[in-house]
């Protein structure tokens, strides 16, 4: 009979954190993206612990139940780095498999450039490795010049307390609008415009649906609104606010590639996808031993929730012979 999915609290790099856990085997990391939380992995837990895996999806530094540290610099990618491989030490085991998805992904990599002793394999879903190139700018700088009289959604996110008051003001309107506008179900005039005018708020860039798409119950909802409403957005956000000082801190990973075994999985639909073709189209050349890229049609931002049979079926053929 399959196990419960476990949940406890761990003491990783100075932090407390939360993790849902199910199976045995070799250690399989799954890293959520932002409005997310554990619960974005609930298929592939139960998944791929059948699949013959020790699945671990923790809250990331300042989401559901983890630690959320008050300064704005603590939410730096080494930092999340540190929470990850702090996780693999307090469950006493020597390697893993990342899986990252979102910012997930991003840190997903980190975690495989910096400690390439500890990550044997990587798995990026939605957003695909983005190499450091040596004459790279700030980013806020580079956003600033794409968007020219506009703003990008992540230069809207950079003041404090901004756009947590409006996504607070109603958690579950904000939820519904951001998991439905970034989805597959969307039509191409209710997605989410990621590049918009000054004048406009946030939430004026999503739709909010008439009814759920199908993959996200109510009671799915209840779950990512109970914990937004507990601990507020900041913590997501944060990692925002840090994509300079991250710049910053990561000058000696200029042209490196990402070197592991490794998959990558988009949606069709998903901005983040179109927006980064080029980066798609390279990664054979960023990531030399990529062993499958797909993009899922009629899929969106939010891949393992919109297909998860695909994406379990996907993940279970590459954990299972990653090298």
């Amino acid at each position: 009979m399959m196990q419960a999915i476990n949940h406890r609290l761990i003491e990783t790099n100075g932090i407390k954190m939360h993790i849902a856990e199910q199976g045995q085997g070799n250690l399989v990391i799954l890293c959520h993206g932002f409005p997310e939380c554990w619960y974005s992995w609930r298929h592939q837990l139960v998944a791929l612990a059948e699949g013959g895996f020790h699945v671990v999806a923790p809250d990331i530094r300042g989401y559901g139940q983890t630690d959320q540290p008050e300064s704005v610099e603590a939410y730096n990618i080494l930092e999340l780095t540190g929470d990850i491989v702090g996780l693999i030490h307090a469950l006493d085991q020597e390697q893993a498999i990342i899986v990252g998805h979102d910012q997930g992904a991003t840190l997903a990599w980190h975690c495989a450039l910096l400690r390439p002793d500890l990550f044997k394999a990587i798995a990026l879903l939605s957003v695909p490795y983005r190499a450091r190139a040596w004459e790279s700018r700030p980013p806020t700088e580079m956003l600033k010049r794409m968007s020219g009289e506009q703003q990008f959604y992540m230069l809207y996110f950079q003041e404090p307390g901004k756009a947590e008051a409006e996504l607070e003001a109603n958690v579950r309107k904000s939820l519904r609008m951001m998991l439905y506008s970034a989805a597959g179900d969307a039509p191409p005039e209710e997605r989410w415009r990621f590049v918009f005018d000054k004048s406009e708020k946030f939430l004026d860039t999503l739709t909010e649906p008439e009814q759920l798409p199908s993959w996200l119950s109510e009671q799915d909802l209840d779950f990512f609104t109970q914990e937004f409403e507990r601990t507020g957005f900041r913590g997501g956000l944060a990692r925002y606010r840090n994509l300079d000082r991250d710049w910053e801190l990561t000058r000696f990973l200029s042209g490196a590639k990402l070197q592991q075994p490794a998959l990558f999985i988009g949606g069709e639909f998903d901005a983040v996808v179109t927006r980064n073709r080029e980066l798609v189209n390279n990664l054979e050349k960023t990531v030399p031993n990529l062993r499958k890229k797909v993009l899922l049609p009629n899929a969106g931002h939010w891949i393992q929730q919109e297909q998860p049979a695909e994406i379990n079926r996907l993940l279970i053929e590459f954990l299972t012979n990653p090298a």
